[in-house]
Formats: C-alpha cells, sequence, structure tokens
C-alpha cells in the first residue's frame, strides 16, 4: 500500500479567495492551536532524542541538522542561534539545507530530491560516531534527508528525525524518531505553515534541554550569552547585580565586558 502524506491531504477550508481577512485570519489561527496538543502527545519521543543528543555532546560530539527547504532553513535558524543565546562555540550545533547556502533564502529545484548529496554535505564536517544527526523533513518522504540518515546508520552515528507524517519513510531510517502530526495544511500542502510550527517547537525544545544539560543556563538565566548587542549587554549586567547583590550598574558593566559572560565575570567577582 503506498505511503500516505496526510501533510498532502486537501484543506477542509475552501473557497480561500473568497474568505474576507479576519476570516482568514481566524481560520488559520483555529488551525495553528492544533499544533501544540500535537506536540504533547511527541514529547516521550522528543524527550528520548535529547538524552541521546544530551549523552553524546557531553562527550564532546556535536548536533547536525540536515534538512530541505522550509525544514532546512529551520534547523539552521536553531543551530545558528545557539551561540549567541549559550555561548558554545559555532560549529558545535551545524544546520545542513539542501542547495546549499543559497537554498536558505532561495528555492534550489530538485536539490532535496538527490538520496546521495545529503551524506556528501555531512562528510564534509567529518561527521563522526562522536556526532548526532538529525533529519527534518515535514512530508517524511524527502530523498535527500533519508538517504543522508541511512548512511548514518550504516556508519554507526546515532539518528534522529522530526516529521509530520505517522510511520513514514525518514521516521524508518532514524534510530529516535519523532513524528508531529497536524493534520492537513490551512492551504493545501504548504507545510510551512502547521508542519513547520511544529518542527520549530520540537527544534526549541531539543536544542534548549539539552544546553540546560550541558550548563549553560543557570537558574533560569542565560548566562553565558554573547553580548552581541545593547540589550544583551543590559540584560547581563542586571544579572551579574542579581548575582553579586549588587545596585552599582556600572562596576557590574565594567566586569562584564572585561570578562564576555555573566558566568566568567561572577566567578572573577567571587575569588
Amino acid at each position: 500500500m503506498a505511503f500516505e502524506k496526510i501533510t498532502e491531504q486537501a484543506s477542509k477550508y475552501r473557497h480561500l479567495e473568497k474568505m474576507a481577512i479576519v476570516e482568514i485570519l481566524n481560520n488559520i489561527n483555529q488551525e495553528d492551536r492544533i499544533v501544540p496538543d500535537a506536540v504533547v502527545k511527541a514529547i516521550p519521543q522528543i524527550e528520548k532524542l535529547a538524552e541521546a543528543i544530551s549523552d553524546k555532546m557531553l562527550m564532546g560530539g556535536r548536533l547536525f541538522y540536515i534538512g530541505a527547504g522550509t525544514s532546512g532553513r529551520l534547523g539552521i535558524v536553531d543551530a545558528s542561534e545557539c551561540p549567541p543565546t549559550y555561548g558554545v562555540p559555532y560549529g558545535l550545533v551545524i544546520g545542513i539545507i539542501a542547495g546549499g547556502e543559497k537554498a536558505i533564502t532561495m528555492a534550489v529545484e530538485f536539490a532535496e530530491d538527490d538520496k546521495d548529496q545529503g551524506w556528501k554535505d555531512l562528510e564534509s564536517y567529518n561527521v563522526s560516531e562522536k556526532d548526532v544527526v538529525v533529519g527534518i523533513a515535514a512530508s517524511g518522504t524527502t530523498p535527500y534527508v533519508i538517504g543522508a540518515l541511512e548512511q548514518c546508520r550504516q556508519k554507526g552515528i546515532v539518528t534522529g528525525s522530526i516529521s509530520c507524517n505517522p510511520d513514514s519513510p525518514v521516521s524508518a531510517a532514524a534510530d529516535f524518531p519523532i513524528e508531529v502530526v497536524v493534520g492537513p495544511e490551512f492551504v493545501t500542502g504548504s507545510t510551512r505553515m502547521k508542519s513547520g510550527t511544529a518542527q520549530k517547537l520540537v527544534l526549541n525544545m531539543i536544542s534548549t534541554s539539552v544546553m540546560i544539560q550541558l550548563g549553560r543556563v543557570e537558574d533560569n538565566k542565560m548566562v553565558n550569552m554573547q553580548l552581541t548587542n545593547d540589550k544583551l549587554v543590559d540584560r547581563g549586567v542586571k544579572m551579574l547585580m542579581e548575582r553579586l547583590k549588587s545596585d552599582d550598574y556600572e562596576k557590574a558593566k565594567q566586569l562584564l565586558l572585561k570578562y564576555g559572560s555573566v558566568k566568567k565575570a561572577f566567578v572573577s567577582a567571587s575569588k
């Protein structure tokens, strides 16, 4: 029996072009409300993958996201936000997209259909058994992603997947599959909508829980964040003042800028 893609099923809404804008917005919002409940059902799967990633990264491994189109872009966004948010080095969490950098902003024709290229792209980073590779594919059928995960498995590399169809081929290729089934899209087949939202939520959960396990958060604060703008410097100063039980803003700011992070500044001031 052919694999059925719920993500490609027809929208339950008809004649969208005849709807008033407020009706369109309300209907999209109605559909979006389905997403968090679908993610809740997947938490046991998310937990298993997050634990596997944490174990590998605590032993010095890296996390790779690999996908095509919207799925690939979401992985790149999550990876790119880890260094400034948690102060980890660039290259610890890596996002790879079918078609390369050009595909971040433009569609690259047929890039996702090349079953061999995903592994080639991973090889350029010297991926190894120390690492974890997570394939992201809303449909669960993207050849670029499936081929990469299959090659990883053959070489003993731990794999995960995030998809929005049950029992999909990408799930079969992963050690730790995550399936968030959100149903047909408001615009038929437009998986940048509910499916993309679901994938973003799962990626947030994975990277945040892993970074906490790596010790990059203390209490509920981003004590290792990079000081890349005035807003973050101000936030860091106030965090440091709170930890030092001090009301001297300028002194705390000087300490923070000298040591580059709240954690390092606090450790130095506490000696």
